[in-house]
């Protein structure tokens, strides 16, 4: 029986590593190919504030499918009809290839079951005036959005049945208080941050999937910087891997931060990047942790047209230090995504184009020049990518 086992797991480790070569083969088409594909707009996100750490990123193309320039169709992001050209999508949940939930502006969820090839409007009830910032999922019928912004229009929502109806489980009722996003470890054990209230990251936590909540003692948690603040860009400024350890993205302060607690936010230590800081429109927004140990931040300055350099930094210590890539994107990026059991390959995304690294975070090449502000890898190698104008789209050959 045991070798048994051995040999399974060692075919699906084969399987996984051809898999993700094959994903790598189409990825690494000449940057040449990546064009924007189709027509220029605009979307708004809604609730940005004056002080910048909401941001709004007001521009970006709109891209169809295409074909890079090496005379064969490659990887490319094909766009998905939502049907909700007026919404800007920053909640992202991939499942799998098929399955997919979309959280976004104007208390909008959206689910597919088929690819993309349609999607159905399963938004809570009476959620028109809420901005949805953050969704996980553990299938095809449960899930957990989030909606942000001060006071009570800070809430958590949870479905059991695919979204025809729902359970507002919680309502923040303390107007200092701004929750940016949320994760789970498991399908019972979760948290969401806030912003620093009392001068200090405020934790809530869940033990039953998000059916109740409560705030978590704040004396394990290290005092904020001035102006530090998380950023809901993309819904991964706080992630998890494994069933204790959670990171935390941070900005706004005289430096970008990642804060990390490896007792389910019980307690927490705080470890510089060189990501820009120093402003309250730059900082860490997004975090990927593919274990315990090999993390990668994503962010720079949100503004349009302003230079981010050295807008991603690598870990292989858990996050107590960082180090900057050697070849960072070219401009802010919002979201960041290990492919699938690939201990190499990564995508990063933002409002000028999708990047990819080969190296575990250490060097990025553009491979898309599309907008998007959220970008999700599930377990059975496939890839979604979601921002404004409604746009969802899917990895595909």
């Amino acid at each position: 029986m045991g070798s048994t086992r051995r040999g399974g797991r060692a075919n699906r480790l084969m399987a996984a590593g051809v898999a993700t070569a094959a994903a790598l083969a189409v990825l690494t088409a000449p940057a040449a190919g990546a064009r924007p594909l189709g027509t220029e707009g605009t979307g708004r996100a809604g609730v940005a504030q004056p002080d910048g750490r909401r941001p709004d990123l007001d521009r970006g193309s709109v891209e169809r499918t295409g074909r890079t320039g090496s005379g064969r169709e490659d990887a490319h992001w094909a766009v998905k009809d939502t049907g909700a050209p007026g919404i800007r999508f920053r909640g992202l949940a991939a499942v799998d290839r098929h399955t997919a939930w979309l959280a976004g502006t104007g208390g909008t969820v959206l689910r597919t079951t088929d690819g993309g090839a349609s999607w159905r409007n399963v938004s809570p009830p009476a959620a028109a005036g809420l901005e949805f910032r953050d969704v996980t999922a553990s299938g095809a019928r449960g899930a957990v959005v989030l909606a942000v912004g001060e006071g009570e229009a800070s809430r958590v929502y949870r479905t059991d049945d695919g979204g025809t109806t729902w359970t507002e489980s919680f309502r923040n009722a303390d107007p200092r208080a701004f929750y940016d996003c949320l994760a789970f470890f498991d399908r019972r054990h979760g948290l969401a941050v806030s912003d620093p209230v009392d001068g200090r990251f405020r934790i809530l936590s869940t033990a039953d999937g998000g059916r109740s909540w409560h705030v978590l003692p704040a004396d394990g948690m290290p005092p904020a910087l001035d102006g530090e603040a998380g950023f809901a860009a993309s819904g991964q400024c706080l992630v998890t891997s494994g069933p204790r350890d959670v990171w935390l993205a941070t900005g706004g302060g005289a430096h970008a931060r990642v804060l990390h607690s490896a007792d389910r936010g019980l307690t927490w230590t705080a470890a510089g990047t060189p990501v820009p800081a120093g402003d309250p429109a730059k900082g860490v927004f997004a975090l990927a942790f593919r274990d315990r140990t090999h993390g990668i931040a994503v962010g720079g300055d949100y503004r349009p047209g302003s230079p981010s350099p050295e807008a991603a930094a690598v870990t292989a210590d858990g996050g107590r230090t960082w180090r900057p890539a050697t070849t960072a994107p070219p401009a802010y990026r919002s979201a960041v995504a290990w492919l699938a059991h690939s201990r190499a390959a990564a995508l990063a995304v933002g409002p000028t184009g999708t990047d990819l690294s080969t190296d575990g975070g250490r060097s990025w090449r553009t491979v898309d020049t599309g907008s998007y502000d959220t970008v999700t890898c599930a377990p059975d190698h496939s890839c979604w990518a979601a921002g404004e104008q409604g746009r969802a789209a899917r990895l595909e050959r």
